[in-house]
């Protein structure tokens, strides 16, 4: 069995999340770009990384002759063009978490480059690897609803992840991370149009941030929690309870704190001075908390999409075709299918579906699959269907972008004006 040499620029979240699946003999982790000292410790140790190749940042190691098969490169948003491209040069395949790039015109240069450096890269659009989309992609293959006509789609944020990562966290600002539909629903773009397998032509959205700002802030709230808020019991959003008295949600400390299991005296240190412990009306978030997408696609399907943070999380999905409906929830993992032949339904257990992999966490088993089929990929060949290369993800974060012009122009736009 082939070990890919693996090189990893930025261990945060999502960095861990892949390579924390790289333990096995299919992959071998060599070298970490990481500003963070406890997060470049975490890969360090972990993988048994060489010292010398543990670096504080990625030039680092585009400096270097190419070391490894692979790169991965899961920094923030507005940080994946120069490396992405410097790796691409080198001819490293690569890993790309998603956005692809903040600008369409790095999107489809990243695209270019890998095409003429002939390099393989995956974007990691994780939902296309998981039991549920993928058992819900099988099903519309083998005509089981006919022809796709219509798409409903939603994703429901979360009120708490919206508060935690989109007002508090590293994705709130639109100049420090990129715009709502970019970057947490570029998932659900790829995913519709994957599911209707035809080209989108034409975008149409509205949307705002309309909750969490400035004037919804309760009278007399100090601009942070710990401070001491006359509505911090029934706030839903109070940082001290989120990340200081709720000690099982290591997710929302973890991140906060920037260290794996961080004690209470650290969360109290974040709470007294970063956005995270500040009272959610009062950050520097301009990013929409909630947004409706219409698409027209070629052959004359529709599809409607609706991003929204006040609800408890999770995605819904109802697929109409001309013979059938699939509707699912991928929170509980099932699907139903009606039949028109027949008029009966039937209700389908993704987590029983065989292959469906152990690990059911982490995007309801996408960051499990995603590892599984890029070894495959690079190494045996894969000849399935759940590829997010390059060319197609580039194509498909379009959507976003055309999407986004037409909420701020208010106008339906067409895709052919970003050359697709």
């Amino acid at each position: 069995m082939k070990t890919l040499k693996v090189a990893l620029i930025g261990a945060g979240l999502r960095g861990q999340a892949y390579t924390d699946f790289m333990t096995d003999e299919r992959f071998q982790v060599v070298a970490v770009a990481e500003p963070i000292e406890e997060r470049r410790e975490y890969i360090r140790k972990l993988h048994n990384v060489p010292k010398e190749m543990c670096f504080d940042t990625w030039e680092r190691i585009t400096e270097l002759p190419k070391c490894a098969d692979l790169a991965i490169v899961s920094t923030m948003d507005r940080m994946h063009y120069e490396p992405a491209m410097q790796l691409i040069e080198k001819k490293y395949d690569l890993l790309l978490e998603k956005p692809i790039a903040p600008t369409w015109e790095e999107c489809m240069n990243i695209a270019k480059a890998a095409k003429e450096n002939q390099v393989k890269i995956l974007v990691c659009h994780v939902l296309r690897y998981t039991p549920f989309f993928g058992k819900l992609k099988e099903m519309i293959d083998q005509g089981a609803i006919g022809r796709v006509m219509s798409v409903h789609h939603s994703e429901c944020v979360g009120n708490r992840h919206q508060s935690h990562s989109f007002v508090r966290g590293n994705w709130g600002n639109e100049e420090e991370s990129s715009f709502m539909l970019l970057q947490k629903s570029c998932h659900d773009m790829d995913i519709i149009q994957w599911l209707v397998g035809e080209k989108c032509v034409r975008a149409q959205s509205f949307g705002s941030l309309t909750y969490f700002v400035p004037e919804n802030a309760p009278e007399g709230a100090p601009e942070y929690c710990i401070e001491g808020c006359p509505k911090a019991e029934e706030c839903y959003y109070n940082a001290v309870k989120l990340y200081l008295e709720d000690e099982k949600n290591l997710w929302f400390r973890e991140a906060a704190a920037k260290v794996k299991e961080p004690t209470n005296e650290q969360i109290k240190e974040v709470l007294k001075s970063t956005q995270y412990g500040k009272c959610v009306f009062k950050c520097n978030n301009d990013v929409v908390d909630h947004q409706v997408v219409n698409l027209e696609f070629e052959g004359g399907a529709v599809a409607s999409f609706n991003m929204c943070a006040f609800n408890e999380g999770g995605r819904f999905i109802r697929i109409m075709g001309t013979d059938g409906e699939l509707s699912g929830d991928m929170k509980s993992k099932t699907i139903d299918y009606y039949n028109f032949r027949t008029g009966e339904h039937e209700l389908i257990d993704t987590e029983k579906i065989e292959n469906s992999g152990k690990v059911m966490e982490g995007h309801g088993g996408g960051d499990l699959g995603i590892v599984n089929v890029l070894y495959q990929y690079l190494t045996e060949g894969y000849e399935g269907d759940l590829l997010s290369e390059i060319e197609i993800s580039a194509q498909n974060h379009m959507i976003a972008f055309a999407a986004e012009r037409s909420r701020l122009e208010n106008r339906v736009v067409d895709l052919a004006e970003f050359g697709v």
